[in-house]
């Protein structure tokens, strides 16, 4: 039923997943729960929150590169959420749906497509396609928690995955560590509730890249297609590979988070006469 309702354009796979674990789909006139349940498109009558699902779509794939503002909501199916990322596709008259999600108060590259197969690739935990975000966290994060989130946190849901971590700078004036972190899996809220756990919440999140693509000639708010090369590169990136694991501690102990926060740059003749 999942494969039926991605087919229709829905949402990915694994989102229709969770829709018909909520109740929120029907099968000729009864609510069906079970995953895998088999069902006939053209024989069966399926709705999604009353509304009958269209025909699987044969149009040709669309594939799309969007700059995600802040407030804007990665989701197609929540009828209460306030301003979604559709509303930024206007143009696009082709049913896409996000591949994965960044959360109201994140911003930066965030994938839509109306094909199944290739969101399922780049989301699924199997695949470990690298995501990067810029992230602006309160406090100094010094070398020993770094390597605490490289290695794994644990949380209600389970440890994460290792991950990479740079330092970019240390901001005085508002007390925040800029570091960029690449990610293996997408756990929900994933950076977020990373760095609340080590006790340096996140005051600015940005998705800077996806596998290969980089977010880059795009303003906040405006998108793209995706040429067919990147979309075959993503592909290729996106194939079963044992979890990436974490660099020897002595190697990494030094290299992208400083001992010490950096000191606020003085005048040398300041106060002089």
């Amino acid at each position: 039923m999942q494969k039926a309702l991605a087919a229709a354009g829905v949402a990915s796979r694994r989102a229709c997943e969770t829709l018909i674990s909520a109740g929120r789909v029907t099968v000729n006139g009864k609510i069906v729960t079970e995953l895998g349940t088999r069902v006939d498109p053209d024989q069966d009558e399926i709705r999604f929150d009353g509304e009958p699902i269209g025909q699987p779509q044969t149009k040709k794939p669309v594939y799309i590169m969007l700059h995600k503002p802040t407030g804007y909501v990665s989701t197609v199916s929540d009828p209460h959420a306030g301003k979604t990322v559709l509303d930024l596709l206007e143009q696009v008259d082709v049913r896409v749906y996000p591949v994965g999600r960044l959360d109201a108060d994140s911003s930066g590259l965030l994938l839509l497509t109306n094909d199944g197969d290739f969101a399922n690739r780049l989301t699924h935990p199997r695949y470990h396609v690298p995501k990067v975000y810029r992230v602006r966290a309160r406090g100094f994060i010094d070398r020993l928690t770094a390597i605490k989130l490289t290695e794994g946190i644990d949380l209600p849901d389970g440890k994460t995955a290792p991950a990479k971590l740079k330092f970019v700078e240390f901001d005085n004036a508002t007390m925040c560590t800029i570091i960029e972190i690449t990610l293996y899996e997408g756990r929900n809220r994933q950076v977020r509730r990373m760095l609340e756990e080590v006790g340096h919440p996140v005051r600015e999140l940005h998705r800077v890249a996806y596998g290969s693509l980089r977010l880059k000639g795009l303003t906040a708010g405006t998108w793209r297609k995706l040429k067919p090369d990147e979309v075959k590169t993503l592909m290729d990136l996106a194939q079963a590979t044992p979890t990436p694991k974490v660099e020897d501690r002595r190697k990494k102990s030094d290299h992208y988070i400083p001992r010490n926060p950096p000191k606020p740059e003085v005048d040398e003749n300041e106060g002089r006469f």
